[in-house]
């Protein structure tokens, strides 16, 4: 099944219903439906055919959806670029991905043409708002070309080639293909009927394997997609009262931006019925006020997923979310709200030791994961896909452990593990611990040199306005809740934690700035005792 037919089959039962709003202005899914063949056929005149790669670098606008099912309708795979890479990242991006065409929104045409894109041997280049001279207008060639329908594909042809995000390395391309996606929408959604589905807010980038299949679940649905440019607090949550929307996706940062605007009014979000979050680890402290002040009727989801499984592998579900029965209950519930949920039914998901053998509960080891919508590889990087799939199995590389009742709780990367004298220390354990802390808003776990024991444990913390808190004072908290070999011997404090677009931690800008600063504290020779 063509990834295009999300949206041609539902089109085909009720083409009246309102699909997209964007900026005020409405689109049908008959209208959608027309762009988009309409938009097929200019890139069949810019010499696309099936196969080839057509990357888009803009913004979330109703072109980015019109490019994405009119390249699926064409056999082509799309790909979407992070319009906040840096040149030399974008430069990158186009070499692995060598696109036939570049899509570009207006504010990026002159770091494409900077870094010689342009040139002959380089892709396409075609404008998706403004003509500019020289330069193919989408729109306006689509309105001269004949409509193009979404030709028969193989299930195994390659639909969208995403990039990872690349925190610790240069971000690599991952091969979905029309059956990864499609199986992820019909294992996750039904299909439309004509009635009421609600609005969905798209602020996550379609760059996002989280903003991309919310778009396709969406379509598929039958539910109205309401676009958002950039991410912006006050306009999300401007969005959800006048749109009246439904259901939404943050990233852990969003979320907290939209808590601490002073826009924020509970009332105001009486519609939101769904608030989704993941993409990075949440702190407890800001889903725990989330659930405080959104209206008691919001159902809250963590959706935890990677680009390489077509999203989202496993979910804490809304009753995980209700601090509600008796204390033991609540304390229970209190516990999971620090775990990923559980595996969906189309997932296996194992806790592994470095033999490659399942761990029982309780015991930290590697997350790897089975289901049919893994992805087809890595794009050109045959090395770096053998080493990631394994008999079928993705290995994450992300540390984890399950509980006797199937809950996941992630223990950070297998990269960021701190080896002190011996023992093996999870960040993420420790994080946990200082962010029950009342004073810490957030907190940062990484390895640092020691001679004597190979690393110490530093923390870098982040202190709630207002509030002053010691660093002593939190070696203490962590002494009481830790194995001593755990507990932090250095705390630094920072105004904010580096962190990606997405809200991803970047632990090695971490260690390279608590490595130049002093720490307030440290107990680099209080050894395992």
């Amino acid at each position: 099944m063509n990834l295009a037919e999300l949206l041609t089959i539902p089109a085909s039962m009720f083409p009246d219903q309102e699909m997209l709003r964007f900026e005020g202005r409405g689109t049908s899914y008959a209208g959608l439906c027309e762009r988009v063949a309409r938009t097929a056929g200019a890139l069949r005149a810019l010499g696309v055919l099936a196969g080839d790669r057509v990357a888009a670098l803009e913004i979330n606008t109703p072109a980015m959806i019109e490019a994405l099912y009119a390249t699926a309708g064409l056999g082509a795979a799309f790909v979407p670029l992070n319009y906040r890479a840096r040149a030399d990242e974008l430069a990158h991006l186009l070499g692995v991905a060598a696109p036939r065409v570049l899509l570009v929104g207006d504010r990026y045409l002159d770091t494409v043409r900077e870094l010689g894109a342009a040139r002959a041997e380089g892709p396409q280049l075609a404008t998706l708002e403004h003509p500019a001279e020289g330069v193919p207008h989408l729109p306006a060639l689509a309105e001269q070309s004949a409509p193009v329908f979404p030709a028969e594909v193989a299930d195994e042809d390659l639909a969208v080639l995403m990039f990872t995000s690349g925190t610790t390395a240069a971000a690599k391309a991952v091969m979905l293909a029309h059956a990864d996606l499609v199986a992820f929408v019909f294992n996750t959604t039904e299909p439309a009927d004509g009635s009421d589905r609600g609005a969905v807010l798209l602020a996550a980038p379609l760059h996002h394997i989280a903003g991309l299949t919310a778009a396709l679940a969406a379509t598929f649905a039958g539910r109205r997609i309401v676009l958002l440019r950039q991410f912006e607090a006050e306009a999300w949550l401007h969005l959800v009262e006048t749109e009246r929307v439904t259901h939404a996706f943050l990233v852990p940062t969003m979320l907290k931006r939209v808590l601490d605007s002073p826009h924020f009014a509970a009332p105001n979000l009486a519609s939101l019925q769904v608030l989704s979050y993941g993409a990075a680890p949440m702190p407890l402290p800001v889903i725990r006020r989330a659930i405080e002040v959104f209206p008691p009727a919001v159902q809250f989801i963590n959706a935890f997923g990677q680009t390489e499984t077509t999203s989202t592998v496993a979910v804490l579900g809304p009753e995980d979310h209700r601090l509600e029965g008796a204390p033991e209950e609540v304390e229970r519930k209190l516990r999971r709200l620090a775990s990923i949920g559980r595996p969906l039914p189309d997932v296996e998901l194992r806790i592994l030791d470095d033999q490659s053998r399942a761990l029982p509960p309780g015991q930290v080891g590697e997350i790897a994961i089975r289901t049919e919508r893994l992805m087809r590889g890595y794009y050109g990087q045959e090395a770096a896909t053998r080493a990631t799939v394994q008999d079928g199995w993705l290995r994450t590389r992300d540390l984890g452990w399950m509980d006797e009742d199937g809950y996941v709780y992630l223990a950070g990367r297998a990269s960021d593990l701190i080896i002190r004298g011996g023992e093996n220390i999870a960040p993420q354990e420790v994080e946990a611990v200082l962010a029950s802390h009342p004073a810490v808003e957030e907190a940062a776990v990484i390895g640092l040199p020691d001679e004597e024991w190979g690393e110490q444990v530093a923390a870098v913390v982040v202190r709630r306005p207002g509030v002053e808190v010691s660093a002593e004072a939190l070696v203490e908290h962590c002494r009481q809740r830790l194995a001593s070999f755990k507990r932090p011997q250095a705390v630094v404090f920072a105004d904010a934690l580096p962190r990606n677009a997405l809200g991803k931690l970047l632990r090695q800008e971490l260690r390279e700035q608590a490595s130049r600063q002093p720490p307030a504290i440290s107990h680099q020779r209080s050894g395992q005792s």
